[in-house]
This record gives structure tokens, sequence and C-alpha cells, in this order.
């Protein structure tokens, strides 16, 4: 089994991956409050950890991997006051509230699906966990690390801190957070400012609304994923992921339940991918760059030139390291549509190679500098660095310029197939991807290639043209060369 190095963001140092139950691997991530339709901040966690889930997987794993839908409790500002994201957008678009969560959950999945992104192992609904949320607070307020008030209930930051160290995961600490946290309506409930809510009591108009041992009302954002994570996982699980905006508050406390719950830390390694940002500032509706998914795919937003595939989404994504700062912009989107094109064109050229008697390309370290880099923390950048250096190679074999043997031919194709295509995750859509049956579709293209040939022969050039340039104007591009005539998608 190959040993793998993550950087784990509680300790601030990368480790060798150990389970705690090898080879059964348990992975929690925070998944979507599904009151709007998915954007790019949503695709670098999900494709981050498809990447994560595919490689442990390929390693040998046997990996849970529960990602949660957050469908009630996330209130606005992601404060303990306000009014709850989605029954907002149901209020204001006069739905029933799991009205709002099923069409975004479905835009949601269709979104993942576009992006060859895998579904998770559990998907588990907050709403769908009300009793399991109230068991954990009546665990957290009998162990003495909460306390009621006007029917809500808090979490005691101070109290637990002196136990254990509220602050581990962000390295914050209480006296900095009492000087700097803002006082908010409803503060009075609260011993200090610090504290967060387990148990809200609902307000007359509150839409979403439960019985509990202390009033009607509805659960904190941090208890469901503390919730949700011990049930499906376990007292002890593995990995828990989610962006870096998360790390405080959401993860931290997460942290502090747990461990008020079980006396003990609960997850092995936290793993927080980097965010996006557009010119320079954190994508944002209210900055005017916030850019939905299916904006990019249809080219329709005010800041995109053209459309861009799910795959050249999901290429640019991958062609930075996790933990590294991604900037949008259309260069650097039209760059990785053009690098994610040569490595396509490359891998379509392998079978073309006529093999050499001997080889004038040393290959054999592709493969094992390739597991190299993903080993790294999953290094997905050095490996399509890898990659493009095995275009090169490719082409140049491809024009002659460059000879390789049939194993090297043959080890090509397994690296290609193996590393852009298995654990990035990557489809070639030029080969039908999402788009339907590829070897229907290739034979159809080829056929009307060989008519065309037979138009040439007998010099039919107006139905050779035609052919052309219809295959054109559907999007097909055209390369005539002395052994006959190629196609790609453009």
């Amino acid at each position: 089994m190959q040993k793998l190095y993550i950087y784990n963001t509680l300790t601030r140092e990368k480790t060798i991956f150990e389970p705690a139950h090898t080879p059964h691997v348990g992975m929690y991530v925070c998944g979507p409050t599904v009151y709007g339709d998915p954007h790019l901040g949503h695709a670098r966690p999900a494709i981050t950890f498809d990447l994560l889930f595919r490689y442990l997987n390929h390693i040998g794993y046997k990996v849970r991997y529960v990602r949660n839908i957050t469908d009630v409790g996330h209130l606005e500002n992601d404060a303990d006051e306000g009014e709850d994201k989605i029954a907002k957008k149901a209020r204001l678009d006069k739905l029933e509230p799991m009205e709002v969560v099923q069409y975004y959950t479905n835009r949601y999945h269709k979104a993942m699906d576009s992006l060859n992104v895998l579904p998770p192992s559990i998907e588990p609904r907050a709403s769908g966990h009300i009793i399991e949320q109230i068991e954990s607070i009546k665990q957290i307020l009998d162990n003495g690390y909460a306390y009621e008030s006007n029917g809500s209930v808090y979490f005691d930051v101070q109290k637990y801190n002196q136990d254990f160290d509220y602050g581990i995961l962000s390295h914050r600490n209480i006296e900095e957070m009492l000087n700097t946290t803002r006082d908010l309506d409803g503060q009075n409930e609260k011993r200090s400012k610090v504290d967060f809510a387990l148990w809200k009591k609902a307000s007359p108009e509150h839409i979403m609304r439960w019985p509990s041992p202390w009033s009607d009302g509805f659960p904190g954002w941090h208890i469901e994923c503390s919730t949700m994570s011990i049930k499906y996982l376990g007292q002890e699980f593995d990995i828990h992921g989610g962006g870096l905006d998360l790390m405080f508050p959401h993860h931290e406390c997460e942290i502090a339940q747990n461990t008020a719950i079980e006396k003990h830390r609960v997850v092995k390694y936290w793993m927080h991918n980097n965010m996006l940002t557009v010119g320079g500032q954190k994508m944002g509706k209210s900055l005017g760059n916030f850019i939905t998914l299916e904006e990019f795919f249809t080219g329709s937003h005010k800041l995109l030139t053209q459309a861009y595939t799910a795959m050249t989404i999901r290429f640019f994504i991958l062609q930075a390291h996790y933990r590294s700062t991604v900037d949008f912009s259309n260069e650097a989107l039209q760059a990785s549509e053009k690098g994610l094109s040569r490595l396509l064109d490359a891998y379509a050229k392998i079978d073309k190679i006529s093999p050499a008697a001997s080889s004038s390309a040393d290959i054999k370290g592709l493969r094992q500098k390739c597991y190299d880099a993903m080993n790294d923390d999953l290094n997905s950048a050095i490996v399509i660095s890898h990659l493009f250096e095995a275009a090169t190679t490719i082409n140049s074999a491809a024009d002659a310029k460059a000879t390789l043997t049939q194993d090297d031919i043959d080890e090509l194709k397994a690296v290609f197939d193996l590393f852009l295509f298995s654990i990035l995750g990557i489809q070639d859509q030029t080969k039908g991807g999402n788009s339907g049956n590829y070897e229907s579709f290739s034979k159809a293209i080829d056929l009307l290639l060989d008519i065309r040939a037979k138009a040439k022969a007998n010099k039919d050039w107006a139905t050779s043209d035609q052919i052309r340039d219809e295959l054109a104007k559907a999007g097909f591009e055209i390369k005539d060369g002395k052994d006959g005539s190629e196609w790609k998608l453009k």
C-alpha cells in the first residue's frame, strides 16, 4: 500500500496517514447549505475530497465517505441570531422550505455529476437527524458543558476551555475572542458572548421548528455535523474535511462538541481546501463576482467571455494544490482549457504510434513520479506537470521525432488511464464523456470522413468541402494528413 502523507490542519504538519481501523477509513466532509444554485466555491471542496476519496480507494482502503446536506439551522452571517437561510429563501419565493431544499439539492447533484464528482457513501440531511441532535445536546448538558436559557441551549465555551482547549484548530484564545466578538441581539441569553447555540427556541414567525425538552425550536448549525459524523463514522474516525472558511467557527465548534460528548478527540486528521478568489477578492454576491456553475457552463455571466465545460472547471481546480489559493480569471480558465486539450490530444495519439525496437525516451519512472506527487499531500498540480511531460514525449513519437517501444506505449496509456482519468477524474468529453455512447458517435463521424475521402479520391470537391464545412459548424475540427483525416471536438 502506498505511504500517503497529508497535512493535518489541527497539528499544522504533514504526517503519514495512519487510519484508526485499517483498511477501513471514515471520512466526513461538510456539504452545502442548499438555498441557492451551486457555484465555484462549492466545486472546490467537492473536487478536492473527491480526489482524496478516489485515491484512498485506489491504494487499497475501504472508505466510508459521508457528506452532509445542511437544510436547517444555518442562520445568516453564520451567527446565532437572524433568519434561517433556507427559511428566508422559502419566504421570499413563497415555497415550503423542503421545496427549496429539494430543488437546490437536485441542482447540486446535477452539477456534481457534470464535474464527475463521485457520490458519497452516505449523504445525510440535518433535518432527518433532529432526534439524534437532541440526544447529543442532552449528553453535552449532562456532561456539564452547556446550559439552558429561555428555551435555548448554549455551549459553555469558558467551562469547556478549563478542561480542554477551545481554539485548538484555529489557534485562537478565549481572551482574544472575548475582546473581538461583537455583541448581537439576544446576547443577554448567553453567559458569555463566545458561547454558541446548540438549540434555539423558535420565534413565532420561524417556519422550521421541532419539539424538544427545552422548547419548540431548531438545532444550531454546528451540532448537526458533530451528530451525523459520530452516528455514521463512530466515536473515533479518520478525516474531517471542508473549506478553509469553515475552520472557525464551524469546525472549531465541532471539535468542542465532539469532545464534550465523547470526552476525547474524535477526528484524527482535519483537512481544509483553500479559497477561490476573483481578481484577488473572495467570491460574493455583494461584490458582483459571484458566478454559479451553470453560468460557467453556459457562459452567461458578465465576467465570462465564453462558456466553459465542466471538465475545464475540474482541471482548473486540480491544476493547483488544494491548500493554495486559486484566483479565477478568464485567462486562467482559457489556459486550463488549452492545457486539458493538449493532454487529451496526446492521449488520442498513443494508439497511433508505431512501436520501435528501441526507445529514445525514458518513461520508466513516470508512474512512480505520479504516485510520489499524490502521496505528498495529494499534489495534483505535480501529477499534471508529469502528464504534460509525458504528452511531449507522445507528440514527439507521433511526429516520428522520437521512438517508443510497445512496452513504453502501453505504459503511457496505462498512466494516463490511471492518473488523468481514474484518479484525477477527468472525462474525455471529446470521446463521449457525459454525452452518450461514444463508440456509435465515433463510428458515425468516421463514416462521414470515409465518404469524404472517397469524394476527394473522385475529385468531388463539392461533397468533400460540404462534409468538412458541416462538421466544422457542428463543432468538429478536421485535420487532413498524409495518412488520412483526423477529427476532434473543438
